[in-house]
């Protein structure tokens, strides 16, 4: 049996106004957040973009997408999809989507104790329920 390389994943909190940015790692299955784009009318600012894939190097990219609880799609999840497609053919990069449903509630609790942003640790929080599913020894 072979130890696995460690894998690096980049996750996205996506939103119209803000794009919180985690980074995280197969081995620990934890991440960490980085940072918040603003974006306008929904853009992130892909040369920045660009920078932090080159900086980080992810083998994967990890959106999350909120779900209703009644089951209706969530105005949200076109724009979220839409955001996911430019991704991977921006950076050719396998991109995952995880339910984000109670990303928010932990995250708010974690920039509070922290005192930084809320849309980074909510991208941190969509990364580690990802990381979290994954199978051991699987490749992302």
């Amino acid at each position: 049996m072979s130890a696995q390389a460690p894998r690096t994943a980049l996750g996205f909190d996506y939103g119209e106004k803000r794009i919180g940015v985690a980074v995280g790692q197969t081995v620990t299955r934890t991440a960490s957040p980085l940072t918040t784009l603003p974006a306008k009318q929904g853009q992130p600012d892909w040369v920045v973009l660009g920078r932090l894939i080159a900086e980080w190097q992810p083998d994967c990219l990890v959106l999350g997408m909120p779900s209703t609880a009644d089951g209706q799609p969530h105005p949200m999840a076109e724009p979220i999809a839409r955001f996911g497609r430019r991704l991977g053919g921006r950076y050719n990069k396998p991109v995952h989507v995880v339910d984000e449903r109670l990303s928010s509630y932990a995250a708010e609790d974690l920039a509070r104790r922290s005192g930084r942003g809320l849309d980074a640790h909510a991208a941190q929080q969509i990364l580690e329920t990802w990381l979290n599913e994954q199978p051991p020894g699987t490749e992302s």
